[in-house]
């Protein structure tokens, strides 16, 4: 019964300050709102890269120049490597016996046009055949680029989802004509929607032969990445350093000289994401972190001004019985009540913000995690504790003659 009657006393004392309760549990909510939308997002972001960048295959990897996850000094002592080119390609296929696929791409953009229709800075892939088969890419219509598209360098396309049905609007395009920049193309097929990723368009590219990407974008010297797949999971390490031997032997590299190519396998991307992913989360958080101390402080604050207005109040139950445990537990009881009152109306804004707008936004799909959320409700709470803990205390030591006797 006692723990009831503090408990209606507290709120009794919340409400009889109505509009200095709402100010302090609105400030509450805000930094609760920001940590939920904040870690949402960031986990949101870490699923969707990691569900992309798996689309490569557990059993594949590629070949790069520079590599992935570069710092810039990296980057530019990188830049002295000589570039990767398709006549890697046969070698890796005779002097590596653990490979199942070698393909080549190539990524250039330009500007797309079909009648009045255009579109700019579209991605342009340069790829061979057998890259559909190592990647997560279905047709939807038509078909994908053959081996003699690829050797007579015929301009035909595949084009993504979005360029498809921005050019043609529900008409079939299959057959019909469009320009990449200032040659003509036929539309040989579609992929089937990918989606979004961090506010990007995942359809928006147009594939083409990579011999034809070749002779289009001459001026860039013709680099490739090198996408391979190994003939199971269990013999992708093998496969590597087949291929490592194969390209330092073609391309000259001293036995005593480092690779002057990076391979790159999924894991090593999605552990890249990871500690990217940890990191941001860390510096995101600390923003909204100050907001919610900033929070707690302007608690500590209203709470004294309380216990102040309260002295006499305090007095006359200490006179009467009242002891100094159940002072405190008065005390903390509301400013406990105001911390947890503007973390549950933070949780439920930042889930609405997470899965209304933010995954509209970005698109991405965020959604507020179990750690979101409870991290969101145990901050809240762990706020209102320490923040009230001081107050609380000053009211119980009271003397009550004193505190009778305060004007």
């Amino acid at each position: 019964m006692i723990l009831v009657s503090l408990i209606r006393e507290s709120l009794a004392a919340l409400w009889a300050n109505r509009l200095r309760s709402f100010l302090t549990v609105l400030g509450m909510t805000l930094g609760v709102t920001s940590v939920i939308a904040i870690v949402s997002t960031v986990e949101g972001m870490q699923t969707n890269l990691e569900d992309a960048f798996a689309s490569l295959g557990s059993n594949t990897f590629m070949v790069t120049r520079f590599g992935f996850g570069l710092s810039m000094q990296d980057y530019l002592e990188r830049m002295h490597r000589r570039k990767l080119t398709r006549s890697l390609v046969e070698p890796i296929r005779e002097g590596c016996p653990d490979c199942a696929e070698v393909g080549a791409e190539a990524y250039a953009s330009s500007t797309i046009k079909y009648g009045s229709k255009r579109m700019s800075w579209v991605q342009v892939e340069g790829n061979t055949p057998n890259i559909l088969a190592m990647r997560d890419l279905d047709v939807a219509m038509g078909r994908y680029l053959s081996w003699e598209d690829d050797s007579r360098r015929k301009q035909v396309a595949f084009l993504g989802h979005t360029v498809y049905d921005k050019l043609f609007e529900g008409m079939n395009g299959i057959g019909e004509k469009i320009r990449i920049g200032k040659d003509e193309f036929v539309v040989i097929g579609v992929a089937e929607a990918l989606g979004g990723m961090l506010g990007g368009d995942m359809d928006e590219f147009v594939a083409i032969p990579l011999s034809t990407h070749q002779k289009m974008f001459t001026q860039r010297g013709n680099p490739v990445n090198l996408v391979i797949s190994s003939v199971s999971l269990e013999r992708r390490e093998q496969a590597m350093d087949q291929v490592r031997v194969v390209l330092r032997s073609s391309r000259h590299v001293s036995y005593d000289d480092e690779d002057d190519f990076t391979i790159v396998t999924p894991d090593a991307i999605l552990s890249f994401i990871n500690d990217f992913t940890r990191g941001f989360r860390i510096v995101l958080i600390s923003l909204p972190l100050l907001s919610i101390i900033i929070g707690g402080i302007v608690i500590m604050n209203i709470m004294m001004i309380s216990v102040t207005e309260r002295t006499r109040e305090i007095g006359i139950r200490k006179s009467i019985g009242a002891r100094r445990l159940h002072i405190l537990a008065q005390f903390l009881y509301e400013s406990t009540f105001l911390s947890l009152v503007g973390g549950v109306m933070g949780i439920f804004f930042g889930v609405l913000i997470g899965e209304k707008i933010l995954t509209s936004l970005l698109d991405i799909f965020v959604t507020p995690t179990t750690l979101a959320i409870t991290l969101g409700f145990g901050i809240s709470m762990g706020v209102g504790l320490f923040f009230g803990i001081y107050p609380a205390v000053r009211a119980s030591r009271f003397d009550p003659i004193k505190a009778l006797s305060y004007d």
